[in-house]
């Protein structure tokens, strides 16, 4: 299982892609948190934002789909996107990862 995240600057865009995401079984589950208070350089200045952070959980075999779709739909024009390996899922959650990873898109 992996883990990835992404910020964006508003809470009905994280819900967007989101619900997005499940919906085309990109994803087996999406949580969106936030505010969260990001602290970063952007074209030479220090930046301070308050943005909505995703966390993807999917299997490997969705990583390539779920790439190619974020960095198509996401509105900044250079998204956090951070992938890790989970180093250790409990059984009945991969199970339950797994067998949604190959639903069919709603």
């Amino acid at each position: 299982m992996l883990i990835a995240w992404t910020t964006v600057a508003t809470r009905e865009t994280a819900d967007q892609l989101a619900g997005d995401a499940i919906a085309r079984g990109l994803a087996v589950c999406v949580q969106v948190e936030g505010p969260v208070t990001s602290h970063y350089r952007w074209q030479g200045a220090q930046e301070k934002t308050e943005e909505y952070r995703l966390t993807f959980k999917l299997m490997a075999s969705q990583l390539s789909a779920i790439e190619g779709w974020l960095h198509t739909h996401h509105p900044y024009a250079t998204p956090e996107w951070i992938v890790v390996r989970a180093e250790h899922v409990g059984e009945k959650y991969l199970s339950w990862a797994v067998a949604n990873s190959t639903s069919m898109p709603l």
